[in-house]
């Protein structure tokens, strides 16, 4: 493809264009270890001058109106859906996930989330509450110029779940994406440009955290801020945007459970703890990477896990039948190794995976087989820390107190599960989690409305429906006395 081995550029004010200065990013594929592209560092200049086009063009797209703001992002989803396939390549490309996963989620979600708030942001309608001499008038105003960083599991996917609320509630936005899975960014500004969106509206800065990320959380010209990634880096970003009182939204990492009562259905657990634990090769925040099953179960549980995940096949992310990729980076690749070898240090027992796995014509990339681990404490940091990679810790629970007080142990609380044909005991126990969210009897089954977030180290702040709507805005009363 004709995007291979290119140098990419930021794109400001309706124009691709060069950084300021001479230094780059090579970006790697990670199934084969081969060269992409490169990618700008940009400096604090091209932040600045990113900020200065968001900030002129914010003047005349706040005064839109939410009608108006929409139908921009019912065309964005146009384009978007023209370019589907293309969208599904490079992200496989890019990430090294399959690309049947890039289709049936990046894809289709990218779409999806800008025809999702195209339509609720049409749907807003003034608030109004009388008194007995007054009547008050709650409106949502742009909260003005923000900066949107995204990780890098899910590209375009979490861009574009930023991106999409945002400019529909009147603000302009500069995106700074990962360094490490540059393409699908690009390609969005591709279809903004394509579409004619104003220009200013959405500018796009390549670089690092250092360079680029901080002078663009820190500037005094930035009004809110949206990040999503690690919890290290999600407190750095706090730490930066606290002294100017930014408006913050951080949706950080999880250490998830899930739960496997005696009484569920087998055929259909199963498949779907699997799925939660090595879904992109682990590599998704809301992944349930420690499994507690109840004893009366166990030994056969563990060994139907067992087979399932071993039936998995590992290779080639553009292969139709592929179940797992690469992962992300070498670097990655090494960390989570790190911890398939702490497991056994720390008294655990790999069931599986644990070998050096490199599939024919790929073994220059970032290769590694699901790992199932048991015998390790709950409390041991294999089971505790995030690891965000194929690596699930196995643990056995026989009482609904014993099992709550082992998923509550972790400083994240960010998603779970529960799989139990007993729905008054799911409901009990999901009230019970200290977590954003529970799914019972499935996993990441999504519903754009409701809230998405989580507690203790897992963020702060809710985005999803009327909750990015309301975090991508100022709401403001306005009180008329009558006579």
């Amino acid at each position: 493809m004709s995007w291979i081995h290119m140098d990419l550029q930021n794109y400001i004010n309706g124009d691709f264009c060069r950084q300021s200065g001479e230094n780059w990013i090579i970006n790697l594929e990670p199934a084969t270890g081969k060269k992409i592209c490169r990618i700008p560092i940009s400096n604090s200049k091209d932040v600045q001058k990113a900020i200065t086009s968001a900030k002129d063009a914010q003047k005349g797209w706040g005064k839109l109106s939410h009608i108006q703001r929409a139908l921009w992002l019912d065309k964005i989803a146009d384009k978007l859906e023209e370019w589907h396939e293309e969208i599904a390549e490079l992200e496989s490309r890019d990430t090294g996930k399959p690309i049947s996963l890039s289709r049936s989620v990046d894809a289709a979600r990218s779409i999806a989330n800008f025809r999702f708030f195209a339509k609720i942001i049409r749907e807003i309608e003034i608030e109004t509450f009388d008194m007995q001499d007054a009547r008050n008038y709650v409106i949502h105003k742009p909260v003005g110029v923000g900066a949107l960083i995204t990780p890098w599991n899910l590209p375009l996917y979490l861009l574009s779940w930023k991106v999409a609320p945002a400019i529909g509630m009147g603000n302009t936005v500069i995106c700074k994406p990962s360094e490490l899975t540059p393409m699908t960014a690009d390609l969005l500004m591709r279809a903004i440009n394509d579409v004619g969106l104003p220009k200013g509206v959405v500018n796009l800065i390549h670089g690092n955290g250092l360079e680029t990320g901080a002078p663009l959380v820190e500037n005094s010209d930035i009004d809110f801020v949206s990040f999503t990634g690690g919890t290290i880096t999600g407190s750095k970003v706090a730490a930066s945007a606290a002294p100017s009182f930014k408006k913050l939204s951080l949706e950080l990492g999880g250490k998830n459970s899930s739960i496997v009562f005696a009484d569920c259905d087998l055929d259909k657990t199963i498949p779907g703890v699997v799925r939660s634990g090595f879904l992109n090769q682990g590599q998704v925040c809301l992944c349930g990477s420690r499994i507690f099953v109840e004893e009366e179960i166990y030994d056969d549980f563990k060994n139907k896990l067992i087979n399932e995940v071993e039936s998995m096949k590992i290779g080639d992310p553009l292969d139709e039948n592929t179940q797992l990729g690469a992962l992300i980076s070498k670097e990655h690749l090494q960390k989570v190794q790190y911890y398939s070898n702490l497991a056994i240090e720390e008294g655990g027992t790999l069931l599986t995976g644990g070998e050096p796995y490199l599939p024919v014509n790929f073994e220059e990339g970032n290769w590694m087989a699901p790992v199932i681990v048991e015998g390790l404490s709950p409390d041991s940091r294999c089971s505790t820390e995030e690891i965000f990679g194929p690596v699930v810790t196995l643990h056995k629970f026989t009482k609904e107190d014993e099992v709550l007080e082992m998923v509550n142990n972790t400083r994240y609380g960010l998603a779970g599960s529960i799989w139990t044909e007993d729905l008054i005991k799911g409901r009990r126990i999901a009230e019970s989690i200290h977590t954003g969210m529970v799914w019972i009897n499935t996993w990441l089954h999504r519903d754009l409305r409701v809230p998405f977030g989580g507690v203790k180290d897992s963020g702060v702040g809710r985005e999803g429906g009327r909750w990015s709507l309301s975090f991508f805005s100022e709401v403001m009363n306005i009180c008329i006395k009558e006579e």
